[in-house]
């Protein structure tokens, strides 16, 4: 019986299987509002058969952007148009949905990815980006604000209502993003973290701010609503983030009532050098849940039935989710399940797709 289409529980949300697809930025909403766009996108990635459905990388502000076409969730229009959105795809697919909340800080106000990706100057349409310390993410970006203590406040308390906001939404699962050098990424490593107070030094201080942003969501939300986050488990960069101290940045999530963690790795500094193969980033993964326990979502080069089976089944970690390769085919967890002599969920619209060999391919219902 296959590892990967068995059950998982994420607090009181029961996942029919262990395959979710990841957040993955579509650059398509206006002032950030969901469009049509997403209704497509997200929609039939709905009728995949997956087990969880991540939206796009959502913004909890609008300086949090990473571009001006980016999703957001910080006031009346953008909630009413996600809520347009999520109302439709619910009318055809029960998949439960997470959201994944974000700031980008200094890697905000951007082109999106096909007009070149570069910085953009407020004079030209951007805005005054903010960060733990006056550094730039390169020589071509422009150098953010220093954040101080009513900035932080205000980010706190942007995260919060965008989780309230969630909440009204019905959104099944919320994640905290801090991985691929966005705003609490950016806090946690000592390359872009160089402040001098309570926030910066030690590791203790640069978990603070990443922390206190996750306590918040998760006392603003019922306790059965799963709240998880994403990291980046190292910055590939030497005297950077790394494995050793997210292990001790999940144990602290862990004691505040983390329900999984999505372990991704880089986007800090250009300087990076990543070795991408396929897997890569499941040894991360599997190192945080022997040592913490913590429920894991490995992520990365995960394209085979047969590698996302072993990985799960294995114990590297505990589900599986995929970006570009779900993208790339949306019916990937059908294929899956084929291979791996297993069943998944589809529409009756569908049923009569079956392959001649594959007749009790999906679950009657």
């Amino acid at each position: 019986m296959s590892k990967l289409f068995s059950p998982i529980t994420l607090g009181s949300l029961v996942l029919s299987n262990r395959i979710a697809i990841a957040p993955m930025c579509q650059y398509s909403a206006e002032h950030g509002q969901a469009s049509d766009w997403h209704l497509i996108h997200l929609g039939h990635l709905a009728l995949s058969g997956a087990g969880l459905l991540f939206t796009e990388a959502t913004a909890v502000a609008p300086e949090g952007r990473i571009s001006p076409r980016d999703l957001g969730l910080w006031s009346d229009q953008t909630e009413a148009a996600l809520a347009r959105v999520l109302k439709s795809i619910r009318q055809y697919s029960a998949m439960p949905i997470a959201i994944q909340l974000a700031h980008a800080g200094r890697k905000a106000s951007t082109l999106v990815p096909w007009e070149g990706g570069q910085s953009i100057a407020p004079e030209n349409g951007g805005w005054q980006t903010a960060a733990p310390s006056a550094l730039p993410y390169d020589a071509d970006s422009g150098q953010p604000l220093a954040l101080d203590g009513a900035g932080l406040q205000r980010i706190r308390n942007d995260f919060v209502s965008a989780a309230q906001r969630a909440l009204r939404l019905g959104v099944d699962v919320i994640e905290l993003h801090a991985a691929h050098g966005y705003l609490l990424h950016q806090f946690l490593s000592p390359l872009s973290n160089t402040r001098d107070d309570q926030y910066g030094g030690m590791l203790e201080n640069r978990m603070r701010f990443p922390l206190e942003v996750f306590e918040a969501i998760r006392s603003a939300v019922p306790d059965d609503k799963p709240v998880g986050i994403r990291i980046s488990a190292t910055d590939w960069v030497a005297g950077g983030w790394d494995i050793e101290q997210s292990v001790v940045f999940a144990k602290e999530l862990q004691r505040r009532g983390c329900a999984f963690i999505d372990v991704s790795s880089g986007g800090l500094s250009p300087l990076q050098q990543i070795p991408a193969e396929p897997g890569y980033q499941v040894p991360f993964a599997e190192r945080i849940r022997r040592e913490t326990g913590l429920t894991t979502i490995a992520v990365g080069l995960i394209t085979e039935p047969e590698q996302a089976e072993t990985i799960v089944s294995s114990g590297q970690a505990d589900m599986v989710a995929l970006a570009r390769g779900m993208l790339y085919d949306p019916r990937w967890p059908w294929h899956a399940a084929a291979k791996l002599g297993a069943q998944v969920d589809a529409p009756r619209q569908y049923w009569r797709s079956q392959p001649r060999g594959f007749k009790t391919l999906f679950k009657p219902g």
